[in-house]
């Protein structure tokens, strides 16, 4: 069903995250170089920093936060299908914001038996 990223990002150069303007300039690029297709997106800037940003997705969404003042970002990436896409808009963040650490969990989201129905734990 498809692939379901929570990550950490931590010692990011606060100038890549603190104002809109310079974190939509790189979702932007990720998001189209994964091959994600935007149905709509919504940014919001703190005061005195920081930002929010979702991304819905055809395939489903993205979504970021940001803490300059702690060079902290947090992450949710969650796409439909084989999860290509959401591991190769993965890889591209963390190559444009450089975190010196990076905490990553990845949940398979799948279909329990047929007709989708099933046991959730």
């Amino acid at each position: 069903m498809g692939i379901h990223i929570i990550a950490e990002f931590r010692g990011v150069d606060p100038g890549k995250i603190s104002r809109v303007e310079d974190l939509r300039n790189i979702l932007d690029r990720v998001v189209s170089k994964s091959g994600l297709h935007v149905v709509s997106s919504s940014f919001h800037q703190f005061e005195p920093h920081g930002v929010s940003a979702i991304y819905l997705l055809s395939e489903s969404h993205l979504s970021v936060h940001t803490w300059p003042e702690y060079c902290y970002v947090a992450l949710d990436i969650f796409t439909c299908g084989n999860g290509e896409p959401a591991l190769r808009a993965f890889q591209l963040l963390k190559e444009e914001l450089r975190p010196k650490i990076v905490k990553k969990r990845v949940i398979r989201r799948d279909v329990i038996g047929k007709g989708g129905t099933g046991n959730i734990a």
